[in-house]
C-alpha cells in the first residue's frame, strides 16, 4: 500500500494531528477545547496541572466541567489535600454546590496517594482533584491506570518544578498569569503548541460586574477643609 493511501485511512493517527480520545468532556472553554485531543478533558486519563501557587487558577479552569458533571449525575467531586478551604458560595454561584464536594484531609504523601486511588475506584465519584506535590512517577502511573480502569475524571495538581521531570500523564498543562490565565500545553497527544492560550482568570459574571463598576463614576462626597491648628502652626514655625 502506498504511503499516501495509508495516511488516508481514517483510523490511522498521524503525529502531526491531534489524537482522537475515546471519551471526552467539554472543558467549558472553547479555545482550550480546540487544542485538546478529542476536543475536551479526557475521561479515564491522568491530567496534570502545574502551577507556581497551588490555588492560582485551577478552580476557574475546572469549574465548568465539574459543574456540568454533577448537574445530571449523583456522587461527589473528591478533593484530596487541597491547600485551602474551598469557598462554597463562590463555587455554588458557578454551578458546583458545596454539598457535592468531598474534602479529604491527608498530610502524608502516602495517605494522599492512597485516598486518590481509592476515590477513583468508588463508583459514585464523578471526579478527583488531588494535590500531590511529592508524588513520584510510578505512583502517577498507578493513578493513571486506576482512572483508565474506572473511567474517571482525574486531575493531579503539582508545582511548576515538576515540568522538568518525566510523567506518564498524556496531558500536562502549565497555568500562569494573574489578570488573565495563561495555559501552556506542555504535553499532549499531537503536535506541540508554542503559544499559550489566554483564558479569563475570573468568572464571567464577576468580570461583567467589575467592568460595570469601572464604567460607573463613583461620586466622592466633599470633605470640609480641616481646621488649622494654631498649636501646630506654632510648632512648625519654631526655629
Amino acid at each position: 500500500m502506498q504511503p499516501a493511501a495509508v495516511l488516508a485511512i481514517p483510523h490511522v493517527w498521524r503525529v502531526t494531528d491531534l489524537a482522537r480520545e475515546e471519551a471526552v468532556l467539554p472543558s467549558g472553554h472553547a479555545a482550550l477545547d480546540a487544542q485538546l485531543p478529542g476536543g475536551g478533558w479526557p475521561l479515564g486519563c491522568l491530567v496534570e496541572l502545574l502551577q507556581e501557587r497551588p490555588e492560582a487558577h485551577a478552580w476557574q479552569l475546572l469549574l465548568p466541567v465539574l459543574a456540568a458533571r454533577v448537574a445530571d449525575r449523583q456522587g461527589p467531586v473528591v478533593l484530596v489535600g487541597p491547600p485551602f478551604h474551598p469557598f462554597g458560595p463562590a463555587l455554588a454561584a458557578q454551578g458546583l454546590p458545596a454539598d457535592r464536594l468531598l474534602w479529604i484531609r491527608a498530610e502524608p504523601a502516602a495517605a494522599r496517594l492512597w485516598s486518590a486511588e481509592q476515590s477513583l475506584r468508588c463508583t459514585d465519584v464523578q471526579a478527583v482533584l488531588a494535590w500531590l506535590p511529592q508524588v513520584r512517577t510510578p505512583e502517577l502511573r498507578r493513578l493513571h491506570l486506576a482512572a483508565r480502569q474506572h473511567g474517571k475524571l482525574l486531575f493531579v495538581l503539582r508545582g511548576v518544578q515538576a515540568r522538568l521531570h518525566a510523567s506518564p500523564a498524556p496531558l500536562r498543562l502549565l497555568l500562569q498569569g494573574s489578570q488573565e490565565m495563561e495555559v501552556h500545553i506542555v504535553k499532549r497527544r499531537g503536535p506541540p503548541l508554542d503559544e499559550p492560550l489566554h483564558l479569563p482568570a475570573v468568572p464571567a459574571r464577576l468580570q461583567a460586574l467589575l467592568a460595570s463598576r469601572r464604567r460607573t463614576p463613583v461620586e466622592v462626597p466633599a470633605t470640609p477643609e480641616p481646621r488649622r491648628s494654631h498649636v501646630l502652626d506654632r510648632l512648625v514655625s519654631l526655629p
